[in-house]
C-alpha cells in the first residue's frame, strides 16, 4: 500500500477480473504523510473498501467457477460426441444411437454423416456449427475453464499470503 493504488479494483494481469495487487505498507509513518493519507479514519475506509472489492472479487470468482464446474460434464460428453462424429463423417455407413424420447422412452436411429452439428449453447440458443468450427468452440471453451481455475488458485494463494502477513504483522505488534 506505498502508493495509492486500489488493489482488487484497477485490473489484474493475472485473472483479468478487475483487481489489482495490494502493497504491503511497511513504514506506516511515511505512508500516512503521503497526499489523500490525512487521517487514520480516511485510511482505514480505503483498506476497508479495498477488502470489500477484494471479497467481492472473491465471491464472484467462486460462483463462477460453481457455474463452470457444473457444466464441465456436459462440455466434456459434448467433446467426445463430436470426436466420434468426426471419425465417422468420413465413412458412409450411418452408425445406430439411442435417443430419449420421453421420460423412460428411447427410440432407435440411424445417423448419416453430417458436416454440421447443433450445439445448444443454454438460454434458448441453439446454434449450426461444421464439425471442426464446434470443435474449436469447445477447445476454447475448455480452455476457459483451465484459465478460470488456474486464476481462482492464484486468488486463493494470494489471501492465504496477505492473511500470513497480517498474521505475522500483528504478532509483531
Amino acid at each position: 500500500m506505498a502508493a495509492a493504488k486500489d488493489g482488487c479494483g484497477e485490473g489484474d494481469r493475472a485473472t483479468g477480473a478487475g483487481g489489482g495487487s495490494a502493497l504491503v505498507v511497511e513504514d506506516v509513518d511515511s505512508f500516512m504523510k503521503q497526499p489523500g493519507n490525512e487521517t487514520a479514519d480516511t485510511v482505514l475506509k480505503k483498506l476497508d473498501e479495498q477488502y470489500r472489492k477484494c471479497k467481492f472479487m472473491d465471491l464472484n470468482l467462486a460462483q463462477k467457477k460453481r457455474r463452470l464446474k457444473g457444466r464441465m460434464p456436459e462440455i466434456r460428453q459434448t467433446l467426445e460426441i463430436l470426436r466420434h462424429m468426426q471419425k465417422k463423417k468420413e465413412s458412409t455407413s450411418s452408425p445406430e444411437t439411442r435417443f430419449l424420447l420421453a421420460d423412460n422412452l428411447h427410440c432407435k436411429a440411424s445417423v448419416p454423416p453430417k458436416d454440421k452439428v447443433c450445439l445448444w449453447l443454454g438460454a434458448n440458443v441453439m446454434l449450426e456449427y461444421d464439425i471442426d468450427e464446434a470443435q474449436e468452440d469447445l477447445d476454447f471453451l475448455q480452455d476457459q475453464f483451465t484459465t478460470t481455475e488456474v486464476n481462482m488458485a492464484r486468488v486463493y494463494n494470494w489471501d492465504v499470503k496477505r492473511r500470513n502477513r497480517d498474521d505475522s504483522t500483528k504478532n509483531k505488534a
